[in-house]
């Protein structure tokens, strides 16, 4: 079988017409959801059913399949190429296939899209189901370690639960549930969509692309589970670190307590004796001043001693 290869991301409607001109070709075309030509030649141009051209088009999308005009509807997620490029935690991709023939759109760069193409390339492609069942693989080969970082990075936090390290600590234990967060927001749909999708009936799609998409669909299974994880030890870990907080701020209030009890009595005596009247006892004796000294010691000494005694200093 002849296959044809174009990567469109400016329209060249005669590079096109020449692809589907050929017969028995496999056609990917590519469009970048940027471009106005692309969309108009997605409108007007490309063949592609009306209430499918919207559902490719649309600004706001979640993973799904839809079988229907002798041709499927695919939406998927993926990493972005280029950090911080979208809003979302993940990237879009939208495919609009049916036999010979794939029209795919994407608003940002998808990571893996470029092994795809080399694939393309080589000819190991050659139909529908090979290109969404790799597509697939890609995606879920490249967000696959991705999550499993993050829970390293829970990992790492529990290992080393360090009171002194709290605000660090929190900070990097928001940021991963913030993604986790992010990630499962798509993940679990997208395994839904991928089991559909090895469900459906059509030409292109055979027993061995079906195993691969299954495949793939078990791992952002075990992915939503690992996110789900995720998001409930960073819970615990934020209250046990909220509980660490008030622990430290508790012993620091106890031990300013314990100061402050240990030198009441010894400020009321120290006052008391600071007055400036008459009849103050021993005002005149030279001895006077190392005699309150000593007092004030011993009164510190025998509260103190109470305190240890009590193990206030433990609690």
């Amino acid at each position: 079988m002849k296959r044809h290869w174009q990567l469109t991301r400016t329209i060249d409607g005669r590079v096109i017409e020449a692809a589907q001109a050929e017969n028995g070709c496999f056609t990917w075309i590519h469009l970048d959801g940027k471009s106005s030509g692309a969309l108009r030649w997605l409108r007007e141009e490309s063949g592609v059913p009306e209430h499918a051209v919207r559902a490719l088009s649309a600004t706001e999308t979640r993973p799904r399949i839809e079988q229907f005009d002798n041709g499927a509807l695919i939406n998927l997620r993926g990493l972005g190429a280029i950090p911080d490029d979208d809003l979302d935690e993940l990237v879009s991709i939208r495919m609009w296939a049916t036999t010979g023939k794939v029209v795919s759109i994407s608003f940002r760069t998808l990571l893996g899209i470029d092994r795809v193409e080399e694939q393309m390339l080589e000819g190991r492609l050659k139909d529908p189901g090979d290109l969404i069942t790799s597509l697939s693989m890609q995606i879920t080969d490249r967000l696959d370690p991705h999550i499993a970082e993050l829970g390293d990075a829970i990992d790492e936090c529990e290992a080393d639960l360090n009171p002194a390290r709290a605000w660090a600590m929190r900070r990097t234990i928001g940021h991963v549930r913030s993604q986790a967060i992010g990630y499962r927001r798509f993940v679990a749909p997208q395994r839904q969509a991928l089991e559909r999708l090895s469900l459906i009936s059509c030409q292109w799609m055979d027993d061995d692309d079906r195993f691969h998409i299954r495949e793939a669909a078990d791992r952002f299974a075990r992915m939503a589970e690992e996110l789900e994880a995720i998001r409930e030890r960073s819970a615990l870990l934020h209250e046990q670190l909220t509980d660490l907080r008030s622990e430290m701020i508790e012993t620091r209030a106890l031990l300013i307590s314990i100061v402050a009890l240990i030198f009441l009595p010894l400020t009321f005596v120290t006052g008391l004796l600071g007055m400036n009247v008459e009849g103050i006892p021993y005002a005149h004796e030279p001895w006077a001043f190392w005699g309150v000294v000593i007092f004030c010691v011993v009164i510190a000494a025998g509260i103190s001693v109470y305190f240890i005694r009590a193990r206030w200093s433990r609690h």
